[in-house]
């Protein structure tokens, strides 16, 4: 049967401004173990320690633009663009646009604390 997601719950964010994550699907909000699915608004200057996560995340800007950067560079996506990121490729997200940016990330399996492995800074 289908199940309605009534309402997303906010997650607190890593990074040196705050963020805004709602979660529609995942551990905290439905109790989803292998995918979640969460709205992100991050502001302009905002930059969050590299990671190194167990899962894939498939990231879809939807306004403004989000900086990745990784081992081998860095590139930027933008409005319209997503990026793929793989379990175990080490990586960064920045918002460094004077109006931030707005996306979609969703994480396989799901996003945890456990298991993102964020650098310490």
């Amino acid at each position: 049967m289908p199940r309605l997601i009534e309402a997303p719950t906010r997650i607190e964010a890593a990074g040196n401004k705050p963020k805004l994550i709602d979660e529609y699907v995942g551990r905290v909000n439905s109790g989803s173990s292998h995918t979640s699915v969460a709205h992100m608004r991050s502001p302009s200057g905002w930059v969050e320690p590299a990671q190194t996560p167990e899962f894939e995340e498939i990231t879809v800007v939807l306004k403004g633009l989000l900086r990745v950067e990784s081992d081998t560079g860095a590139f930027d996506v933008r409005a319209g663009q997503a990026v793929v990121t793989l379990p175990g490729e080490r990586v960064r997200y920045s918002t460094p646009e004077a109006d931030g940016a707005e996306y979609i990330a969703v994480c396989l399996p799901a996003f945890s604390p456990d298991s993102v492995h964020r650098d310490e800074e």
